[in-house]
């Protein structure tokens, strides 16, 4: 089961008595509740018969006792429990989802965890419940995801626009899809395709400084253009900080690294492990050209190295533009 296939079913008016959504990746357990409580009844309806409780709040019974009550003036009710994870007792709903009512969707947002498999709970929605489990994007996937919102809105996005928005964001895909609906109203009726520029424009990524501009400066070995970007960050702290450079740093050089593992390494190959992006590809060759395979391990070294120092370790108090003008200087010796 997934978020769109739920909402799809009930675009076709195919309901079920009782919804579970749990998992890590809170944007579609909030896509399906939004929806459920916009739109599975109309205006008038949903004043009789649209009960919302939070679950750290909410009293087991009164839960029970909204999904048991008939709806007023319509064909169905809805009683949504959001953040059910807090709940106290919350096992205390097995005997309705046991036997629910067919005449009321009881939806239940557990965000941010997922019930223990070994439990009657879990094991009772499996067979008596609509189950969906919200997991995380896969690391890799992000610029895809962006590409296919895009779509829905009817525009496409470059590549390295998409790379800005991953780095800038990172996988939080509720402030992604915030600022592609952002792009959607500034762009209406002006252009379909969403370029650096926009980036820049509407959202506020610098498409010259920003952690693919760095990443590209060391790939090719020029110095006095990363020692430019860190300054940047250094003027812009709220911009790229030093715990977030790092570990976009880092994930993009292990995939290079990676590479020398490869039997293939054509730039038929190797084109789907950088996404089909040809400055990240460009960005790839040049690093393998310039640094070699001992010339990554040691990149990898020292970004572990200053992640440390980073948050303390072996520093003294350094500031984050520092710690990394000394680590760029240190990868291009």
């Amino acid at each position: 089961m997934s978020a769109e296939k739920i909402i799809s079913g009930w675009q076709k008016k195919k309901y079920q008595p009782v919804y579970w959504l749990e998992g890590e990746e809170e944007y579609y357990i909030d896509l399906v509740t939004a929806y459920a409580e916009q739109h599975l009844l109309t205006e008038q309806e949903a004043s009789f018969n649209l009960t919302v409780f939070y679950g750290r709040d909410a009293d087991w019974a009164a839960v029970l006792n909204a999904c048991k009550r008939y709806p007023m003036f319509a064909e169905r009710q809805v009683v949504l429990l959001k953040e059910a994870q807090h709940m106290k007792e919350i096992d205390k709903l097995e005997p309705y989802i046991t036997t629910p009512l067919s005449s009321t969707i009881f939806i239940v947002a557990f965000k941010g965890k997922t019930l223990d498999k070994r439990t009657k709970l879990y094991k009772l929605l499996q067979t008596n419940a609509e189950y969906f489990n919200s997991q995380k994007i896969k690391e890799g996937k992000i610029q895809e995801w962006i590409m296919e919102l895009a779509a829905t809105k009817g525009l496409s996005i470059k590549p390295k626009a998409s790379a800005l928005l991953e780095e800038h964001i990172g996988n939080d895909l509720s402030r992604i899809a915030n600022e592609i609906d952002k792009l959607t109203i500034n762009l209406k009726d002006k252009k379909n395709e969403i370029t650096e520029d926009d980036i820049e424009t509407y959202i506020g990524i610098s498409k010259e400084y920003n952690v693919f501009e760095l990443q590209a400066a060391i790939a090719r070995k020029d110095l006095a253009r990363a020692i430019q970007i860190i300054n940047y960050f250094e003027s812009n702290p709220k911009a790229v900080p030093i715990q977030q450079a790092l570990p976009a740093l880092y994930s993009n050089f292990s995939k290079v690294y990676s590479v020398y593992g490869l039997p293939d390494k054509s730039d038929t190959a190797l084109r789907p492990v950088f996404y089909f992006n040809p400055n990240a590809l460009q960005q790839a060759k040049d690093m393998m050209r310039n640094y070699g395979y001992e010339g990554m391990e040691r990149l990898l070294l020292l970004l572990h190295h200053y992640n440390l120092k980073s948050v303390g370790v072996g520093d003294t108090g350094s500031s984050g533009a520092a710690l990394m003008k000394e680590m760029v200087v240190k990868m291009m010796m």
